[in-house]
């Protein structure tokens, strides 16, 4: 009997072709190269630019992290009908050369907007990517080989966003952060090459009498058509709330480790008795963020069929609400103590309820869709997905800023003990505002002031254009002069007289920053009790 199901599964393996490898390969590298970014893109958007980082604010970080992924994640809707049409070896070609592109270009702007249409470039080629790769899944499968081969396909969508994030947190460290914008683009590059020279277009007879716009109002009009069922509609509005509790993982976590979580204790012993690891894992005596975050993926990739395997005879819904306080138990976890402990606590609940949860709903909706109307209903799948991003960008954006940015609260408690300080300045901003004064053009004020030169000496540009101003008869006074995130902290901290670490446990005691684990706690509950009585009212009653 052993050696039949060994023969079963090696006979399975085999009777897939070279394109579904393929584009198993190619979702891997996709999502290497995606959460290689993603997974580390909200602690460089904030981070001090004498850093490395950009120095944004927490809201300009929320809108561009939600907003666009929002984007990306409705844009499929209407790539797929497109791919249909055009060939899916032409929208791989197109999709990733637009992420290319996008990638590289993320690692040389330095203004919001900038890095605002980028990002949005690279959502438009990763929502090209995205209904491409299941389509071809979905077309070298069958009822038989279905489920492994989604499963495969499952499974390497999780080693690509272990191995991404894992791969820029060591070439961040060692080259900076420009080098992990690179690493996407390259990676996005060798998945070009391999649609090249490997990928085999199918030959598919295409009568297509419908016009391409029309078939695209007609994506839409489907969409909504599959949202009159009602039952299916309540479901993905209850499903919002998961994902938006799902996404502080992502998006407020590493920025709230890196404010408020003091992981000396690990860091030390693993430079004591880990020290291969020390540069990969561990910076500035302190754990990465990112490494709490990843390790939701590492549980994933070790656990996911176990946890799969347990929850398989339980109902989809029963699943899905289980799945949901668990989740809600850990992320709260990571976000109420400041103890590192708890955050790695947490994040493993977390995961379990991830598990439980995320693959179990596509599977809930195909059991809920009425025959022949498989693949309307599952276009629905990524409608929560969305909009719950697009809340999250809110929440990890302007409610954090106020309730729990470190910078903000401890210039609130400047502002409060009367100790002057100077204004956190952008070089951006400064050239911005300066050139302004002074009645120039950007370009010719980089270029008066050398700059562009690499070897500018930035402490003396300040007191040159206040000299060249004052023989032009322009006043610079209202000017504040560069000053970045790392330098307000350091000075903050000697006008205070306190070390980083108790300064910040003296403003988790005046501020007390976890109180946003109320809203996820809220967003959580509401979710589950709202499952709890669709389970009751809708799903047990039918």
């Amino acid at each position: 009997m052993q050696n039949q199901n060994k023969t079963s599964l090696l006979s399975s393996l085999k009777s897939f072709n070279g394109n579904f490898w393929l584009a198993s390969f190619m979702e891997l590298m996709e999502r290497w190269a995606w959460y290689g970014i993603f997974g580390l893109l909200g602690l460089y958007l904030v981070a001090s630019t004498d850093e490395g980082g950009l120095g944004f604010n927490h809201i300009q970080k929320g809108a561009i992290m939600g907003n666009v992924t929002a984007i990306l994640y409705l844009l499929p809707l209407f790539f797929g009908v497109i791919a249909d049409r055009i060939g899916y070896k032409l929208s791989l070609v197109i999709a990733y050369t637009i992420m290319i592109v996008g990638y590289y270009l993320m690692g040389e702007v330095n203004t919001y907007f900038g890095m605002y249409m980028i990002f949005m470039l690279v959502a438009i080629g990763a929502a090209f990517f995205k209904p491409v790769a299941s389509a071809i899944i979905a077309r070298n499968t069958d009822e038989t080989t279905g489920t492994m081969g989604f499963g495969i396909f499952y499974m390497m969508v999780n080693i690509g966003g272990f191995v991404g994030p894992a791969a820029s947190s060591y070439l961040r460290t060692q080259f900076g952060w420009k080098i992990i914008f690179i690493q996407a683009a390259v990676v996005i590059g060798i998945n070009l090459l391999f649609v090249l020279l490997f990928y085999k277009e199918p030959k598919i007879e295409k009568t297509y009498k419908t016009p391409l716009l029309t078939e695209l109002k007609n994506s839409v009009l489907n969409i909504v058509k599959a949202l009159k069922d009602k039952k299916l509609t309540l479901l993905l509005l209850l499903m919002i709330g998961f994902w938006t509790m799902f996404n502080q993982l992502f998006y407020t976590l590493p920025n709230f480790i890196a404010d408020w979580i003091n992981s000396a204790v690990i860091s030390d012993w693993i430079n004591a008795n880990l020290p291969f690891l020390a540069n990969l894992l561990t910076e500035n005596g302190q754990v990465k963020p990112e490494w709490f975050t990843n390790l939701d993926a590492f549980m994933i990739i070790c656990l996911q069929v176990a946890i799969s395997y347990m929850v398989i005879n339980l109902p989809h819904i029963s699943s899905i609400i289980r799945g949901a306080i668990i989740a809600t138990i850990g992320v709260c976890l990571t976000f109420y103590f400041n103890n590192v402990w708890f955050c790695i606590i947490g994040t493993m609940i977390f995961a379990i309820g991830e598990m439980m949860s995320s693959p179990t709903l596509s599977s809930f909706i195909a059991t809920i869709t009425p025959k022949g109307k498989e693949g309307l209903y599952q276009g629905t799948y990524f409608l929560p997905v969305a909009v719950g991003n697009w809340v999250t960008g809110f929440i990890s954006g302007g409610l954090y800023q106020k309730w729990s940015d470190k910078l903000s609260l401890l210039q609130t408690e400047m502002n409060r003990r009367n100790i002057a300080m100077p204004e956190v300045t952008s070089k951006e901003t400064y050239i911005e505002e300066a050139s302004k004064v002074l009645g120039m053009k950007i370009s010719e004020f980089e270029k008066m002031f050398g700059l562009k030169n690499a070897d500018v000496n930035w402490k003396e540009i300040p007191t040159k254009v206040n000299e060249y101003a004052l023989s032009i008869g322009k006043n610079t006074s209202s000017l504040n002069v560069p000053f970045t995130k790392s330098e307000y902290f350091t000075l903050a901290e000697q006008k205070l007289q306190l070390s980083h670490w108790e300064m910040t446990d003296m403003l988790w005691e005046h501020y007390q920053p976890n109180k946003i684990w109320w809203v996820i706690l809220g967003v959580g509950m509401v979710s589950i009790i709202s499952l709890m009585i669709y389970n009751k009212f809708v799903v047990k009653k039918q």
